[in-house]
Order: structure tokens, then sequence, then C-alpha cells
């Protein structure tokens, strides 16, 4: 079992009451990890040594900032063991949290390249003699909210970018996944960043919205960033708007993969598993409807249905296990709802369907209509639907009947077609010819519609993390009306 401590100005400690909570492996039942349960004073605690370390962390010259995150970056990597040992928290597969550190540690070492990418402009002014410029600052103190699903890629991400822009950040750690939380925020401090720089408090779930409508309201913060569910993800941007916080919302998805009847459909069949089934379907970008044109329908929902038979879930320790296990039971319970309430209106399941507890084998339903919700619903789950047009317009529609717009992939041979078609896609990413779960650390990473707004990654990140400033220098005398 872990205990997993709070870090608050560089110190490993307890809740202010003593309390802790429980997060038990979904499989098994045994407890993982227990994780000290912040505090309202807590919360405030974190707040105030992230704006005392500020000053100093914002001051660095940009290489030296490089240098401590590329430090973190090759720490973080060395110590993948210790977080693929905290897999039990959620129930994934090694290799999930393997290609996670992976990733995260790719995700700080393209923060720290940015340290010197933080650009203004001089810009020409009417005024005579005025030498007019804009600066892009640090902000602050950053909350970021990060969830389980994806952990060590998605806590990082909600991080590294604020830092390399000179800020410092408050991380309130999934209830769900504490101790893996708890660990980046270890390793960024024993890489030397600074104390108070990075500050992580996990809280017991019944505290969740107290603890963080008082992080959002501290005074002391000033950007948001939030990556979780749409419904939470509105409470998030209304109590951010409510203070007057620029929020970055990456929210859920229901990401759809077009097959063009051009199609490779061996290819379209190999990226279509991987996006809805890779991580039992737990990722915002998984693939949740396949818009096939109905003249290679048949051929595509048969190929894929052979492939899915060699994808079986299980224990994630056992040795036949390609899949592993759902978050916890109830998500099982809840997305077998999903699926029984689309066979019950006629629905044809394909393949899967199977709960035990937390595993549920991978599911592919045909003949899904706009009076089940599996339609619009966002499963986050093992489950793909099928739903079959003909001709690209009518593809094209059924892609954009959501509510959602994050991922999305088109498969067709005739590449040109296909850029086309995405363009006129409402999401705010499309992979031509690639699955729908696709993330580098470089590139703009963001939603619309319900999905949320604003982009991590890279350079786009700059624009959310610092303060645009509008500064002017005046050269000898000035006309005033007066």
């Amino acid at each position: 079992m872990l205990d997993v401590p709070l870090l608050i100005g560089g110190q490993s400690c307890p809740a202010r009451d003593g309390r802790t909570f429980e997060r038990r492996n979904p499989v098994t039942g045994a407890v993982v990890s227990r994780a000290a349960a912040a505090t309202l004073e807590d919360a405030d605690a974190a707040v105030a040594a992230a704006q005392a370390a500020f000053p100093a962390w914002a001051a660095l010259a940009p290489n030296e900032r490089r240098s401590r995150l590329l430090r973190a970056a090759e720490q973080l990597q060395a110590r993948s063991a210790e977080f693929i040992a905290a897999a039990g928290e959620t129930g994934a597969m090694a290799n999930w949290y393997g290609f996670n550190v992976q990733l995260a540690a790719n995700i700080l070492r393209e923060a720290a390249s940015m340290t010197t990418q933080i650009n203004g402009e001089v810009i020409p002014s009417d005024v005579p003699g005025s030498f007019a410029m804009t600066l892009r600052q640090p902000c602050g103190v950053v909350l970021g909210i990060a969830p389980w699903n994806a952990p060590v890629i998605l806590a990082t991400r909600a991080i590294a970018m604020p830092l390399a822009c000179g800020n410092t950040v408050v991380l309130k750690a999934s209830e769900l996944s504490p101790a893996v939380h708890r660990l980046i925020g270890q390793v960024l401090q024993e890489a030397g960043l600074g104390d108070g720089v990075v500050n992580v408090i996990s809280n017991a779930p019944e505290d969740a919205p107290a603890i963080v409508e008082r992080l959002i309201a501290n005074p002391a913060v000033r950007r948001v960033n939030f990556t979780g569910s749409t419904r939470v993800g509105r409470i998030v941007g209304e109590l951010s708007a409510r203070h007057l916080k620029p929020a970055l919302l990456e929210l859920g998805g229901k990401a759809p993969l077009l097959v063009l009847e051009d199609a490779d459909l061996d290819a379209a069949v190999q990226a279509a598993a991987f996006g809805a089934y890779f991580n039992q379907g737990q990722i915002c970008m998984s693939t949740e409807r396949l818009i096939v044109d109905a003249r290679v329908a048949e051929d595509f929902v048969a190929r894929l249905a052979a492939k899915i038979a060699s994808l079986p879930a299980g224990n994630p320790e056992a040795a036949d296990s390609v899949l592993g296990s759902l978050v916890d039971a109830s998500a099982g319970t809840r997305i077998q709802g999903l699926i029984d309430d689309a066979l019950e209106q006629g629905a044809t399941l394909v393949a899967g369907g199977q709960l035990a507890g937390s595993i549920l084998q991978p599911t592919l339903l045909d003949g899904v209509t706009e009076a089940m919700r599996l339609y619009r619903e966002e499963s986050f789950g093992p489950v793909a639907v099928v739903l079959r047009g003909e001709g690209d317009e009518a593809l094209l529609r059924l892609a954009n009947d959501s509510e959602f717009g994050l991922s999305a992939a088109i498969f067709s041979r005739d590449t040109g077609r296909a850029l086309a078609l995405a363009q006129r896609l409402e999401s705010g990413i499309c992979h031509i010819n690639g699955p729908t779960v696709h993330d580098e650390a470089q590139m703009p990473f963001g939603g619309v519609k319900a999905s949320g707004y604003g982009s991590f990654g890279g350079k786009a990140a700059i624009e959310q993390f610092t303060q645009l400033r509008w500064i002017t220098l005046q050269n000898g005398p000035r006309h005033y009306p007066i």
C-alpha cells in the first residue's frame, strides 16, 4: 500500500485534521493507496506556497527553467517502474502506464523547449515618438485539475507549460489516482524546481466540490486548467467565470471514425480497434462512433468483429489479458445500462458485451439509431457503435450530429477528398488514415462544442498561460489636446 501525503511548499505533510481516504484496486478490492484528505485550509496553504514561490521562479532565466524541466523529464522517465507499480489504482494495463510515462517525459521536454519561445512584438503606433510593444509575462499561480484515466500524461500536461511560462502550480490530484499524481509532484520537487513551485493536494471524493471552489476562488489563482468530463467541466467553467479566471477546458468526446467506400479496410479496422478499446475506451479521444459507408459496411463490421475476438479483457496481471479493467464496477454498471438500452430498442450486439465486476469485454453494436442513448451519450468505455450512410455528405452529417467535438478520423485512399472533409468536420483534431487516439507533446490539443475550449501543447499553450501586455515608450515630446 502506498501512503500519499500532501506536497505543500516542498514539504510532505498530512492533512491538517489527519483525515485520509483509500483507493482500492477495482479488480481485487485491495487497498492500493491511502491518501491525505486535504482540508480547505490545506488548499489555502498550497496556493500560498505557490504564490510565495512565484517571484523567484518567474525571474529565472529561460534557459535555467529549461534545464530544470529537462532534468525533471529524465528523472520522471527513470522512475517508470514506480508509476507502473501504482497502476492498480485504476486497474489499467502496465503498458498503458509505461506509455503514459514516456509521453509525460516528452511533454516536459517540449515545455522546456518553449521557455525561449515566449515572445512579444513591436506594433507601429500613430502617436509620434511612441514605441509600442507587446510582452507575454507569467500570470502567477495556475490551478491544474487532472483526471485518472491517463494519469501521468494529463497531470504532467496540467503543469508543464504553466511552469515553462514562469508560473507556479497547484495540482489537484484525482481521487482515483492520488499516488500517481503525488509522485509526479515529488519527481519535480526532487529535480530541483524549487520549494512551492509545484504543490499537490489530494482530497476525499466527498470533499471535491468544496476544495475545487475554494481553489478557484482564491485571489492568487490567476489561471485554471481542467481535463475531465463535460459535466464537471461546466461547473469548473462557471466557477472560473464567476471569479473572472480564464480557464482551459478539455472535456468529453464521442469521436467519429469515418470509413469512406474507398478506404483500406484492414487499416481502418486496426485503427478502430485501437481507438475504441485501448485502455478500455477510457480516453477522451476514444473512437465511439464508426461511421461507415453502407457499400463497405458489412465487410468492415465482419473484419472488426474478428479483430475484437483477439482482444480479451481481464485482470491486468493475468498473462492472457490484452485489455484491463474499467476504473470501477460502477462504471461497468453504467455502461451496461447504455448497452441494454440500445439492445432493447433493436440494436444488434456484434461482439462483446459481457460484464463481470469491473471487467467489460470489448463491445461492438450495429443498427444504432438516434432514439438510443448510445447514439449521443459518451460511454467512456470499450463500446463502439456502427452508423451507416451512403456518400461523403451523409457520413459528414452523422459525424457532426453530436454535441462533442474533440478528435475524429477519416479513412480514404483519396487523401485530397479526405482533407476536404476534414476541414468540414466539427472537431478540434482530425486524423486522416490514422486513429482518433493520437497525442504528441508539441501538437495543439483541444476541442470545440461540448468538448471544451483552449489548447494544450507547444506554442498553442503559451497564449493560455501568459498575460499579454501592451507597453509604450515615449521618445520626445507628445502633443495633448488640453
